[in-house]
């Protein structure tokens, strides 16, 4: 039988969010798999000091990425071909990465000033690895990122730094000037944006509780549309 009209856009909702996540969850796993062979990032890996905490960052983004592609597949499937068994196996996925979502949001919240001291710590060491291998090109795109994400640069500001400058975002002779050294920045800024930071995880959650409340909704139509009896005329009479 049909499915009503709610549960048809539920369905539809569950699609594109299906579509999205996967997409999103692929992108992770490359981007992951990317940071961890690329001859370009490999020599990070050689860096002695936080070494094991930035390889278990990038092993949880591939881990994260492969969960949230295989709850998209189980999500499509289920949205596709009406099959209650899948969308079950799909909720019970996203439930749990909703629930690790707002747990990290809360975490990184509660954990804010040693989250900010070990990603200060982690690009001095960065910074010195960039120093004693001339300007190695993997710490040159690293050094790149944190300078253009916390608008610093090096360790003594653009004005004085005498290594990194080509590395630093660059505005006019204004913005050189008051550019600020990245270890005193950044853990400034991971404190002051961590509200923004804890919203954005539970942001997310919420829309994963949105497609989680679709999905429940789906399966009910799924269900109501298969005990809706079947009716047939045979000219005298109707047949159940």
């Amino acid at each position: 039988m049909a499915l009503s009209g709610c549960a048809q856009i539920c369905k539809c909702i569950l699609i594109l969010f299906n579509t999205v996540f996967g997409l999103v969850g692929f992108g992770m796993v490359a981007l992951g798999l990317w940071l961890r062979f690329s001859s370009v990032t490999q020599r990070i890996f050689d860096v002695n000091l936080d070494t094991q905490a930035f390889v278990i960052g990038i092993i949880l983004l591939i881990v994260l990425g492969i969960l949230m592609f295989i709850t998209s597949i189980l999500g499509n499937c289920g949205a596709c071909s009406e099959s209650r068994c899948a969308l079950a196996a799909f909720c019970f996925m996203l439930g749990l990465l909703a629930g690790a979502e707002i747990a990290a949001g809360v975490l990184t919240f509660q954990n804010r000033g040693k989250a900010g001291e070990k990603l200060s710590e982690f690009y001095q060491t960065v910074y010195v690895q960039y120093v004693n291998t001339a300007g190695d090109p993997s710490m040159s795109i690293t050094l790149t990122f944190f300078h253009k994400m916390f608008e610093c640069c090096g360790i003594l500001g653009r004005v004085l730094e005498p290594i990194v400058k080509e590395t630093c975002p660059y505005e006019g002779i204004v913005q050189a000037i008051v550019t600020p050294p990245c270890p005193s920045v950044i853990p400034n800024i991971i404190d002051t944006k961590a509200s923004a930071f804890l919203g954005g995880f539970v942001g997310i959650a919420a829309i994963m509780i949105c497609a989680l409340a679709s999905a429940c909704i789906l399966s009910s139509g799924i269900k109501h549309s298969q005990m809706e009896p079947i009716v047939q005329y045979t000219g005298s009479k109707f047949v159940y």
